[in-house]
């Protein structure tokens, strides 16, 4: 946008429409604060040199004066407009062109006028500027100050004939009268269509308020529901994680029991040893409870690139507590690192949830595998979950993944871990499928795209 149009444009005006028309309607009264004079002073320099005949006293004077009103009342129109007054400003510039327009037409004489193109700019801003009312209330003056020139012409000397000022007051009414018929029909339909223009705009902008909105409060509902399956597997774990603490202050009491027998050996070196056993124990003892802690959090998903394989491989200990004694954690490393971009704490509520589904649906003792590799192309993770349970029925696999389905008993399962998972993985630009062969078990598929570390 070049500097004069953006200065024509940068006003405060608040109505959408006026502020569309405010652009041209300043070019304009600039046009008739500068063109005005300039073209006056032409004039009056033919008039004084005697390139062009001088006009009467009366003519001449009404003649300036009426140009001086029109370019004061357009400069101050544009300053209204500039302020953001854009009625006021439009309002009185045609108001003072219009009383000029009634004063030229009376000291020339109606007869006499020749075709002016002022009447019809006059009904054409009114109308489209300010409205319908605004249209005729400026017919109406016309038609009235028309009158009024064809009546002062029987007081002239000599007198014009009374039929031929008052037939043309009649006349230019008329043709004013059809324009304005035509103007007025026309804005009517261009200011129904801009109202129902802003009106679908702004049920457009609520509808999109609404949309956001909605958009946000799923979205606090989703990382809500990941967080509760979160501490539903911390319930899970909850059983394994007991076990893994008794161990480690069973050592803990060892070392502290030998207190006496070091004390009697009276030796640094086997107190320092001891301690530093104490230590290590303590530091495995918090390093479970931090990582814990870190996956129940709640926290707003943060996207990361990191290792799947790696991942799945630190992940192992959560597995085995939450898998039990009585099943047999086999995992398959990766032959190369596999970077995928996602919240590194759903990647792992995902498998720790298809782990439980399989804790759960293994009775007696069996084996969880879990494989990590890359296609053919390199584009995609493909990450495998699978079980030697007894699988699932073809209905069951088809609603394995709406909400609150569940095929375990009441109060043992919610039927939103799935379907957590579902969403987890599509979010990440994955898929997700189930293979369950009639010999029994049940494998998880789950692609992933590839990015760089």
């Amino acid at each position: 946008m070049n500097p004069i149009s953006h200065w024509l444009n940068n006003t405060p005006i608040a109505n959408p429409v006026d502020r569309r028309n405010a652009p041209f309607l300043q070019f304009l009264l600039l046009f008739f604060g500068i063109f005005v004079p300039l073209n006056k002073a032409i004039f009056l320099y033919a008039i004084f040199s005697g390139s062009w005949q001088k006009p009467g006293p009366v003519q001449l004077y009404a003649d300036l004066a009426t140009d001086i009103l029109m370019v004061a009342s357009a400069w101050i129109a544009l300053r209204f407009i500039r302020r953001g007054f854009f009625h006021k400003g439009v309002t009185l510039f045609l108001s003072v062109t219009a009383f000029c327009f009634g004063i030229a037409y009376a000291s020339v004489g109606l007869a006499h006028v020749a075709p002016d193109p002022i009447p019809f700019l006059l009904l054409s801003l009114s109308g489209l500027v300010l409205g319908r009312r605004a249209l005729w209330l400026m017919l109406a003056s016309l038609s009235g100050m028309l009158l009024i020139c064809g009546a002062l012409d029987f007081f002239r000397s000599p007198p014009l004939p009374p039929f031929a000022s008052i037939g043309k007051a009649i006349s230019i009414s008329g043709i004013l009268l059809i324009i304005t018929l035509v103007l007025d029909r026309t804005v009517a339909a261009l200011r129904k269509s801009l109202e129902e223009s802003e009106q679908r705009g702004r049920a457009l902008a609520q509808s999109n308020l609404n949309l956001r909105e909605e958009i946000e409060e799923r979205e606090r509902t989703q990382a809500q529901l990941i967080h509760s399956q979160k501490m539903d597997a911390a319930g899970r774990l909850a059983s394994g994680l007991a076990h893994d603490f008794n161990n480690v202050l069973v050592v803990i009491l060892g070392y502290a029991q030998q207190r006496s027998q070091l004390a009697k050996d009276g030796g640094t070196p086997a107190l320092e040893s001891t301690l530093e056993s104490i230590e290590l124990a303590t530091r495995r003892a918090m390093a479970i409870s931090r990582k814990l802690l870190n996956f129940s959090r709640l926290e707003v998903a943060t996207p990361e690139t990191f290792d799947a394989g790696m991942a799945t491989q630190e992940l192992q200990s959560m597995l085995r507590q939450l898998l039990g004694n009585r099943i047999r954690l086999q995992l398959d490393a990766p032959k190369r690192a596999l970077p995928i971009h996602m919240d590194r704490n759903h990647f792992e509520l995902a498998i720790l949830n298809i782990a439980g589904n399989s804790r759960d649906a293994i009775h007696d003792t069996g084996t969880f595998r879990i494989s990590t590799s890359a296609d053919s192309a390199a584009t995609l993770l493909r990450l495998t979950l699978s079980d030697d349970g007894p699988g699932m029925s073809e209905l069951v696999r088809t609603k394995a993944f709406d909400p609150f389905f569940t095929t375990k008993p009441s109060g043992e399962g919610t039927g939103l871990g799935l379907s957590v998972v579902k969403d987890i993985v599509t979010k990440a630009g994955g898929n997700i499928s189930f293979d369950c062969p009639p010999s029994g078990g049940t494998t998880t598929r789950i692609e992933l795209p590839l990015g760089k570390v």
